[in-house]
């Protein structure tokens, strides 16, 4: 990717002044987990993840989903700070930047009260009460109206992410799930892919239930894209690059986001 391509997705559209003396600008989380996952699928499929158009999904608590063009992370979804992107466990994810004035004037809530309020008492939690999603489902099978919507408004962003990096990079030759929800949750993976039917996509039902820790495939071999489930392991991932940091000499000031995949920290 070219850095023109990575700057127009890493600025906002403020005043340039802020990035230059505030560095106010998207950075972008779960870098390490990004880079792994993509490496990752690039060996289950035997190829080089340079061939490939990745999106990955990482589903936790925190969540994010990144854009990797033929081995460069050219987009990620979180922001200045890990608040921006998905609906998460406690984070509202995108919200108009006037709900914090709208709440100021109207609500007289300090900067604070609306921390704590979109980064830990928002996303699933402030829709359900839960911010573990088997709770979630657990009060949709008891036909929870709430539950059930709140569920969809997560797949929904999920899906909003994937139709947008699908067209950044002009299609999209695999989407994986990883991280807690991602690795074991197959009702949220069926929801994004059956929203995905449309542009070809065909989720095998079978491969996609059943538990595993190993990385596979959990589409149909006619699928226009191909579905995997991929264990992130960061830990690893931080491991091996303290390691290649330290054989080189170099500084360990850009530990996370050294590498192609997690270039720029996008």
């Amino acid at each position: 990717a070219s850095d023109v391509y990575k700057r127009q997705a890493y600025l906002y559209g403020l005043p340039y002044e802020y990035y230059e003396k505030y560095k106010v600008r998207r950075y972008g989380f779960h870098g390490t987990s990004h880079d792994f996952v993509s490496k990752r699928v690039g060996e289950l499929l035997g190829k080089d993840r340079k061939d490939l158009k990745i999106i990955v999904c990482h589903l936790g608590n925190g969540a994010s989903v990144s854009a990797v063009d033929h081995g460069k992370s050219v987009d990620t979804s979180m922001g200045l700070t890990p608040l921006e992107g998905l609906v998460m466990g406690g984070r509202t994810g995108d919200i108009d930047p006037a709900v914090v004035f709208h709440l100021i004037r109207n609500a007289h809530m300090s900067v604070d009260e609306l921390d704590t309020l979109f980064n830990k008492r928002s996303g699933m939690m402030g829709l359900t009460g839960f911010g573990d999603l088997r709770e979630v489902h657990r009060l949709v099978e008891e036909g929870n109206e709430d539950a059930k919507l709140a569920l969809d408004i997560y797949v929904h962003r999920i899906v909003g992410y994937i139709g947008n990096y699908t067209a950044q990079m002009g299609g999209v030759d695999v989407i994986t799930f990883t991280a807690g929800v991602g690795e074991n949750d197959d009702v949220v993976r069926k929801m994004v892919c059956d929203k995905l039917a449309p542009f070809g996509v065909k989720l095998d039902e079978e491969k996609n239930a059943t538990r595993s820790k190993e990385p596979r495939i959990i589409s149909t071999p006619d699928s226009a894209v191909t579905i995997c489930v991929i264990p992130t392991n960061e830990e690893l991932a931080i491991a091996r690059k303290s390691a290649a940091i330290a054989e080189e000499g170099k500084d360990s000031y850009c530990l996370l986001y050294t590498s192609d995949a997690a270039d720029d920290s996008l």
